[in-house]
């Protein structure tokens, strides 16, 4: 696994419970992050989002007051100052409605209740090492999907052949992610 300097980094973790505050805090310390603000519900996310100027978001989905979905429809318009940020989405909630709708609200990576030191590495990660284009259609503003990314890949020959060795692998990891 690839080692990131978080310390530059600013995180903003937008969770009601204080419980799973402190276990997403003290992970992202433990990966090296210095700047970490938090935040109990959407409305004080976006409160404090002008405030800290955050480079990753992480966020509840269900919270009271505004929650995790209704705080990124209000991020992800272009007149936000913000509407590029990577957002990591938490839930419980992981049926495949909500699968689809984390990917078409436009948040980058989805992480699962119970959540993982490693899984939770895995998507600061991926924000931080595979940056994607943002697009704009009439119904979607967000971070282009990855089977189009990956199509572009194919398109310009970027992907493994089948039978190279690293294509499961790939596979693998791109399977674990939302769009």
């Amino acid at each position: 696994m690839v080692s990131l300097d978080l310390a530059s980094l600013t995180f903003l973790l937008v969770e009601d419970s204080a419980y799973m505050r402190t276990i997403l805090r003290t992970m992202l310390q433990g990966f090296g992050a210095r700047r970490i603000v938090e935040a109990e519900d959407g409305a004080s996310g976006l409160e404090a989002m002008d405030r800290a100027n955050p480079d990753i978001l992480i966020l509840d989905w269900v919270m009271p007051i505004l929650d995790g979905a209704d705080m990124v429809r209000m991020i992800r318009t272009q007149n936000n100052p913000f509407a590029y940020i990577p957002i990591i989405m938490v839930t419980g909630h992981t049926e495949r409605s909500r699968i689809i709708e984390a990917r078409r609200l436009g948040v980058h990576e989805l992480l699962s209740k119970p959540i993982s030191a490693k899984a939770l590495y895995q998507r600061v990660s991926s924000v931080i090492m595979q940056p994607r284009d943002f697009v704009k259609t009439p119904s979607y503003f967000g971070p282009a999907p990855r089977e189009i990314r990956n199509r572009q890949k194919i398109w310009q020959g970027g992907l493994p052949q089948p039978g190279n060795a690293s294509a499961p692998a790939q596979q693998s990891e791109e399977s674990q992610a939302i769009g």
